[in-house]
C-alpha cells in the first residue's frame, strides 16, 4: 500500500496587531529561509485584521471591546485554511494566549516565553522589558522571567511614557522612532543592572531594523521568526547565538 506524502506544515500568522509588524515578520521569514526557488519557502497564511480592538486599552480597562473574540475567529479561520501552527506577532495579545491556545486545535507559539528562554540561554541574568503598558500590566514578560529564573526590570514611569510614545506616536503612525525617548528608557534599564533588554513590542522590532540597535537588545519578532521556521521543519539561516539576533 503506497505511503501518503507527509503533509507540509503551514504557518498561520494572526496579524494586523499592528500591520507593519506583521509585514516585517513575513519579510523576516522569507529572508531567513534557506531557499534556491519559490517552492523552498514556507507555506503560510496571514490574517491581518487591523480592526481588532486595541489590546492595551482593554487590558487597562480603558475599553470594554474584548479583542479575544476577533482573535479566536481569525485563528479558527487560519486553521480552516490549512494552518498547522500559529504565530501571533503582537506581545500584548499574548495576554489572551492561554484562552486562545485552549480554543484552537493546533499549536500556538508563545513569543514572550520563547524570548525569555532564548535570553536565558544566551546568559542573560536580568532582562529589561521594553513593552506596552498593557504587556507590563498583564505581567506577561515578568511572569515568563520568574518562571525561567531570570531577573527583570521595567522603565520608571516617565521613561515608560516615552516608550509608549515611540510605539503609538511614532511607529504606529509610520514615523521613525524618537531615539531620545527610547535611549532614556534604555539608560534607565541599564542603571537598574540589566544585561539585556527585550524589544517586547513588535513595533519596537522596527526600531531595531531602522536604527541598527546593538546586541544589548533581544528582538521578540526575530525570536518568533526563528522558532516559527523551526516549528515548520525549516532550519533558519542568518541568526546568531540562538537569541534571534542578526549577525
Amino acid at each position: 500500500m503506497p505511503q501518503e506524502t507527509p503533509k507540509k506544515p503551514v504557518l498561520g500568522i494572526l496579524g494586523g496587531l499592528g500591520p507593519a509588524a506583521s509585514c516585517y515578520l513575513y519579510q523576516m521569514l522569507t529572508e531567513h529561509t534557506p531557499a534556491s526557488r519559490d517552492q523552498d519557502h514556507l507555506d503560510l497564511v496571514i490574517s491581518s485584521r487591523a480592526s481588532t480592538p486595541d489590546r492595551t486599552a482593554f487590558i487597562l480597562g480603558q475599553s470594554d471591546e474584548d479583542p479575544f473574540a476577533v482573535m479566536e475567529q481569525d485563528g479558527r479561520s487560519l486553521v480552516a485554511y490549512g494552518a498547522t501552527v500559529l504565530a501571533i506577532p503582537c506581545n500584548t495579545a499574548h495576554y489572551f494566549y492561554d484562552r486562545l491556545a485552549r480554543a484552537l486545535p493546533v499549536p500556538v507559539l508563545n513569543m514572550p516565553r520563547l524570548t525569555v528562554a532564548d535570553a536565558k540561554a544566551a546568559g542573560c541574568t536580568r532582562l529589561g522589558i521594553l513593552a506596552t503598558d498593557g504587556t507590563l500590566a498583564a505581567r506577561t514578560y515578568q511572569l515568563a522571567c520568574e518562571e525561567a529564573g531570570v531577573g527583570w526590570a521595567v522603565p520608571a514611569a516617565e521613561h515608560q511614557r516615552g516608550v509608549m510614545s515611540v510605539i503609538y506616536d511614532d511607529i504606529k503612525q509610520g514615523r521613525r522612532a524618537d531615539m531620545q525617548k527610547f535611549a532614556a528608557a534604555v539608560a534607565d534599564l541599564k542603571a537598574q543592572g540589566c544585561d539585556r533588554a527585550v524589544l517586547g513590542c513588535t513595533e519596537l522590532s522596527l526600531v531595531k531594523r531602522d536604527e541598527h540597535l546593538d546586541r544589548f537588545f533581544i528582538d521578540s519578532t526575530e525570536v518568533l521568526c526563528r522558532h516559527a521556521l523551526l516549528a515548520c521543519g525549516i532550519t533558519p539561516v542568518g541568526f546568531d547565538g540562538g537569541t534571534g539576533g542578526r549577525p
